[in-house]
């Protein structure tokens, strides 16, 4: 917390230029901004941040303690046939300026029919039926303030005589914290003759947003633009533990509620099929144990059917049983970090315009999880195996799988992203940064998992498996549809809050309803366990021993991955061009692999485990 005194200098600090329609951040000063005094500095930020293309530096725009002025700033030089060219494509593709004080985001309103809370304000807007184009050139700021003043106290004057004399009711300098920082952007023609008398922070009058068209800062060539602002300090009620909440508020909370109460009747119906299943499969063998059922024993002597016939080769090992051990590892590992990050969030421990740090916040559970996905993805290698040779390469596997392809993929991005001159291009020193701590943390992690799987108890099959394999009976409809058509149950819990983050990227709108998303997540993975489950025992009962791969791959991930490429379609409108689209979907096959993995461990794990139970329990 920074408390300021009345008459303190507050500078603000500003941040990438981002973009809706590119996707691509750009750096504040390769626009025709006013310079600060002095060298532009800039913050030194964590991974995350910059892995997100944020480079926060200083800016020109000073705030003084409770001092309500309007200042001018500076007058560019005439623009250049380039510059304005540039500024106008900047313009057209919503290139918009985010601001920071005193850590806050800046925020905006934008007025279409509803009140929609935004980071940022343009750098401009078009004309409707011209090809003009205007900048955004006065800034009227509100900075809202809590102010706390001492209790009034008597102070004893040590210079005076020592006759007792007091100062009574002594009245310090009023302290305060900034809570808010809002802003009403617009474009105004300045009168240039009077603005070449002005020098940097001398007063103007303050003035409105103008409306008329002639009265706008138009861009073209040889056209000088002029920068001014005013700000005005306003008294707030909102304490500084609790600033974060404004940006918390907004939107509507009761879809994100509907949400929950969706994957809930989700889990009820699904939990009423599995307990059927269970309840029917086990009916008998718990009448015969209790005495209850006359005829048990006579049914045991009936012909067996269903999957019951594969008692010796429902533990078959799988094909490529080494993948499936490194991606049920590797999925675990995504899923605990994918709750640590979403937890710490919840609680409002970040601020929800710090998407460097959340980013950085997943690094770092992802690396320190690894004796999680380690450990579990070992252990499954050394039951299917039943030895545990080779626990060092499916250790290194699980290390290299996911990391490797977001590495690989990132790469062909920054190559993009650097062409483009966007600031999420990424230096040699930041990959060296990266690797050496994944290096340094992940890998040493995830090989002590491992080694600590060598040591546990071997998970040990109920029945012995056949040499000799049995045949599966044809199906009249692929497995794998059914696989497919399970995988639309777990989509379904997450396409709204999908939604929503899907506009917090790319639209810069607010997500902060983390306590929502973890119920979310923890509901996914109830449901990815219940469908994977089904689907194991619809393949059971149709004699189909190889489960494995079905049971992990019936998981979201392929619905995930159309449904960004619609909202890519339809919410963004294919973007500008096809760097922003190459850009969209790198980012997205990241997802819709994580999601993957995730998933299908999820679902892999909970039929591994029922089949295990289910052949433990019956006499057959």
């Amino acid at each position: 917390m920074h408390t300021y005194a009345g008459n303190d200098l507050v500078f603000a600090q500003v941040n990438s230029l981002t973009s809706i329609e590119t996707l691509l951040p750009l750096s504040y000063y390769s626009l025709p901004y006013c310079m600060p005094m002095g060298a532009i500095r800039e913050r030194v930020g964590n991974v995350g941040a910059t892995l997100m293309g944020d480079q926060i530096i200083n800016s020109p725009y000073r705030f003084q303690g409770y001092v309500n002025e309007s200042v001018y700033l500076c007058t560019t030089d005439p623009l250049s046939e380039h510059e304005a060219r540039i500024l106008k494509q900047r313009i057209r593709n919503m290139y918009q300026v985010n601001m920071m004080l005193d850590g806050l985001p800046l925020t905006s309103y934008v007025y279409d029919g509803f009140n929609i809370h935004r980071t940022g304000f343009p750098i401009g807007y078009a004309a409707r039926n011209s090809d003009d184009v205007y900048i955004i050139n006065h800034l009227k700021f509100r900075v809202l303030v809590n102010e706390h003043r001492s209790h009034g106290y008597d102070m004893m004057d040590f210079d005076a005589p020592s006759n007792g004399t007091v100062s009574k009711g002594y009245e310090p300098v009023p302290l305060f914290e900034i809570v808010g920082f809002r802003v009403v952007p617009c474009s105004v023609k300045h009168d240039q003759e009077n603005m070449k008398k002005l020098k940097m922070y001398d007063t103007i009058d303050s003035m409105e947003c103008p409306l008329e068209l002639d009265t706008l800062q138009v861009v073209r060539e040889n056209e000088r633009i002029s920068f001014t602002y005013e700000v005005q300090f306003l008294k707030s009620d909102i304490q500084w533990q609790s600033r974060g909440d404004t940006y918390s508020e907004q939107g509507d909370s009761r879809v994100h509620w509907f949400s929950v109460l969706n994957s809930l009747i989700t889990i009820l119906l699904l939990t009423g099929i599995v307990y059927t299943i269970f309840r029917k499969t086990k009916s008998r063998e718990l009448g015969k144990c209790l005495g209850l059922d006359l005829q048990a024993e006579v049914q045991t002597d009936e012909e067996l059917s269903g999957w019951k016939l594969l008692a010796g080769d429902a533990f078959r090992e799988p094909n490529h049983s080494k993948l499936l051990s490194v991606m049920v590892g590797t999925g675990v590992q995504i899923t605990l970090t994918g709750f640590v990050t979403a937890t710490i969030t919840a609680f409002g421990f970040i601020l929800p315009g710090a998407r460097g740090t959340i980013l950085t916040l997943m690094i770092t559970s992802y690396y320190f999880s690894g004796i999680v996905g380690g450990y579990v993805g070992v252990r499954m290698w050394r039951t299917l195996k039943g030895s545990t040779d080779g626990w060092k390469s499916v250790s290194w596997s699980i290390t290299f799988l996911f990391p490797g392809i977001v590495l690989s993929i990132h790469t062909a991005l920054n190559l993009v992203m650097w062409v483009n001159r966007s600031t999420t291009a990424i230096s040699i020193s930041m990959y060296a940064t990266v690797l050496l701590l994944w290096f340094c943390i992940s890998v040493p992690v995830t090989l002590l998992g491992g080694f600590l799987a060598t040591w546990a108890e071997a998970i040990q099959y109920p029945v012995k498996t056949n040499h000799i394999p049995r045949q599966i009976p044809a199906w009249t409809l692929p497995s794998w549809l059914l696989v497919l058509s399970v995988g639309m149950i777990p989509f379904c819990l997450l396409f709204i809050e999908l939604f929503f983050l899907l506009s917090s990227i790319c639209l810069s709108r607010f997500y902060s309803m983390s306590g929502t998303l973890c119920l979310c997540l923890l509901s996914l993975v109830i449901v990815c366990a219940e469908t994977s489950l089904i689907v194991t025992y619809r393949n059971l009962q149709a004699e189909d021993w190889k489960w494995w791969w079905k049971s992990f791959c019936a998981s979201a991930s392929i619905y995930v991955f159309m449904y960004c490429v619609n909202y890519l379609v339809f919410d963004l409108n294919g973007l500008s061009g096809p760097p922003s689209v190459t850009v969209y979907v790198g980012y997205l096959l990241i997802v819709a692999i994580g999601t993957l993995l995730s998933t299908g461990s999820i679902g892999f794990l909970a039929s591994f485990y029922f089949v295990n139970a289910l052949f433990s329990s019956t006499e057959i």
